[in-house]
């Protein structure tokens, strides 16, 4: 038996296959070679795609709401407190006394009222201008004379025997109708004006004159000649006529240019009288005054403050009434 323990033992390392494998590599031989192929070119970038949105749609303008209707109040008679007027403060200011002599100042309101009477009356019958029982009593500026005449004539129209009378003060940021007569304040036309629900004859004032109403000017605000020149206006004015179509309306204005509310109730009356102060209202003043009068059709002038005249008027002195 061979001695196998002289057989030398190959030294320890990689085997055959593993030194070959090495040397060639079979991993090319066992799966297919792909070529090396160039890079694609790069596609052009494309844009994303957005969906187009419809446009939101825009609300249309809300159509204009009217305010809502104003509630319907009855038309009532005047059934105010009863006031007794102090005669003797009448007499301190000139003002014509009821029941009293006849003197110079009450006959020249008598010959004054009687054609804004006539023009009432025609209006009534509808062969005159419309409201001509409405008469604006207006001056171009303050202390001409304006509330005197308009107090006086007011008193005048009352004695008449077909005729009662409501004046108005409409010279709201300075009113003197109620101190002239020695009348206590209350609501009056603004605040008809500005409340809806308040009825204008509850702020008319009676007096111990017969057929003498006086309507106070009320509460003054910033807004006097706006709200003049609301719709509402007329409504309101139309109150005051309704249980007595017999009624002449004067209204006591501001001074027209001081003020503005003139100007506005021009268009709600049918007559309107400026007066001009002798030796005091200049022409310039007068035309302007009536220029921005325009919107009453008539307009008249009453010169007051005169001492002298040229054709020798003297009423009163039949009656032996003496300066």
């Amino acid at each position: 038996m061979t001695d196998q323990t002289k057989i030398p033992v190959p030294p320890s390392g990689p085997s055959l296959i593993e030194r070959a494998s090495g040397s060639f590599d079979f991993r090319t031989q066992t799966r297919p070679v792909v070529p090396d192929l160039p890079p694609a070119p790069k596609a052009a970038p494309v844009a994303p795609t957005v969906a187009p949105v419809a446009p939101a749609p825009v609300a249309a303008p809300a159509p204009f709401a009217p305010p809502p209707p104003e509630p319907i109040v009855a038309v009532k008679p005047f059934a105010g407190a009863y006031h007794k007027i102090d005669r003797q403060h009448l007499r301190e200011q000139c003002i014509i006394e009821p029941e009293s002599a006849v003197t110079g100042t009450l006959e020249e309101f008598r010959i004054v009222k009687r054609q804004l009477l006539r023009v009432a009356a025609e209006s009534r019958a509808g062969t005159g201008a419309p409201h001509g029982e409405r008469i604006l009593i207006a001056s171009a500026h303050p202390g001409e004379g304006k509330t005197f005449c308009a107090v006086n004539l007011a008193i005048s129209i009352a004695a008449e025997k077909d005729n009662e009378v409501l004046l108005v003060d409409a010279d709201f940021a300075k009113p003197s109708v109620l101190s002239t007569l020695g009348l206590p304040g209350g609501k009056g036309l603004m605040d008809a004006l500005a409340d809806p629900s308040l009825p204008v004859e509850d702020c008319v004032i009676g007096t111990d004159i017969g057929g003498l109403y006086v309507l106070p000017a009320g509460n003054a605000t910033g807004s006097d000649t706006e709200f003049l020149a609301s719709a509402r206006t007329e409504a309101v004015l139309a109150r005051l006529t309704a249980h007595s179509p017999n009624r002449i309306v004067i209204f006591d204005s501001p001074p027209v240019l001081a003020a503005s509310p003139a100007t506005v109730l021009a268009k709600h009356v049918g007559q309107t009288v400026v007066v001009v102060r002798a030796d005091g209202t200049g022409e310039a003043a007068l035309r302007d005054a009536v220029g921005l009068l325009g919107a009453c059709d008539d307009i008249k002038l009453l010169l007051n403050g005169t001492r002298f005249s040229t054709t020798g008027r003297r009423f009163g002195t039949y009656y032996g009434y003496k300066e």
